[in-house]
């Protein structure tokens, strides 16, 4: 008996999983600007997330560019309980690929718009495990130039995993100038909207914006245009709130850390993660 299901759908409706490769994509987790993240399997019942490059255009030569330079970055940065998990990549029909550990995970935006318990409830855990994903990616010679809440994994049981690492670069001896200025307005150091020479600091900084956004509930510079949120920057007194003045519980340390990633010169602020790293932990008692 023949069945009247389409193609991709068996005989109860549900949809069958996709072969790529030695890979079944048996469903979208994630769809980003370029790119669709599957939960995948594979022969042996294993599961993996895999990211897989939309083909949009051959001539989209930026798009696969920095595809596969977030592969090479993860291939040498991954050992690490907080970075995600490398499992290879490559090409199959025509398509790039990333395969990666699986983790059943929400990223800290969605997590904080859905006021998730295992926020309130891991915050300063959080907080740590994203410093030390970020000095590991420094320590590994990188800079990760897209540092923000979305791209903080957290498990049910509060596992980190940094990932992402489309728009990383090697980490300068001195600052230096970037063609592409890669990153998010909303988390970029101001010497990155000046587009002047940056280095791994501005990595701090984008965790200072994510740490005070993560604590307070809002931006510390808030913009709709670059241009805007650089204004704010640069003057502070438009409407820059201290942390504590809009919780009460941060801890005066932790607000003083804070308030260091957020300087204005790359000089004031901390010189290297580890530093950071140590200051986070003393503020929360670790």
């Amino acid at each position: 008996m023949q069945s009247d299901a389409p193609n991709n759908m068996d005989a109860k409706g549900w949809e069958k999983p996709t072969q790529f490769g030695p890979y079944y994509l048996q469903e979208l987790i994630a769809s980003g600007g370029m790119a669709d993240i599957w939960l995948a399997t594979d022969q042996k019942g294993q599961t993996y997330s895999l990211r897989r490059l939309r083909n949009s255009s051959i001539f989209n030569f930026t798009e696969k560019k920095r595809f596969l330079r977030g592969c090479e970055v993860l291939s040498q940065i991954h050992h690490h309980d907080c970075v995600i998990g490398y499992v290879g990549h490559g090409k199959i029909n025509g398509s790039y690929y990333l395969s990666m550990e699986y983790v059943e995970a929400s990223n800290l935006k969605q997590l904080f718009a859905r006021d998730d318990p295992v926020l309130a409830e891991n915050v300063g855990n959080i907080l740590i495990d994203s410093a030390l994903a970020l000095e590991h990616v420094q320590d590994c010679g990188f800079m990760h130039l897209d540092f923000k809440p979305e791209n903080v994994l957290v498990t049910r049981n509060a596992s980190v995993r940094l990932v992402d690492f489309d728009l990383a670069q090697p980490k300068p001896d001195k600052p230096r100038k970037s063609s592409d200025n890669p990153g998010t307005p909303a988390y970029m150091a101001p010497e990155q909207l000046l587009r002047q020479p940056f280095d791994h600091r501005v990595d701090i900084f984008a965790y200072g914006v994510s740490a005070y956004e993560l604590l307070t509930g809002r931006k510390p510079f808030m913009g709709e245009t670059p241009d805007e949120i650089l204004r704010k920057q640069l003057d502070r007194s438009l409407d820059f709130i201290p942390p504590r003045e809009l919780n009460a519980d941060i801890p005066a340390a932790l607000e003083k850390t804070i308030l260091k990633c957020l300087e204005r010169e790359p000089e004031k602020r901390y010189p290297f993660m580890s530093v950071l790293v140590r200051d986070v932990q003393a503020a929360l008692y670790v």
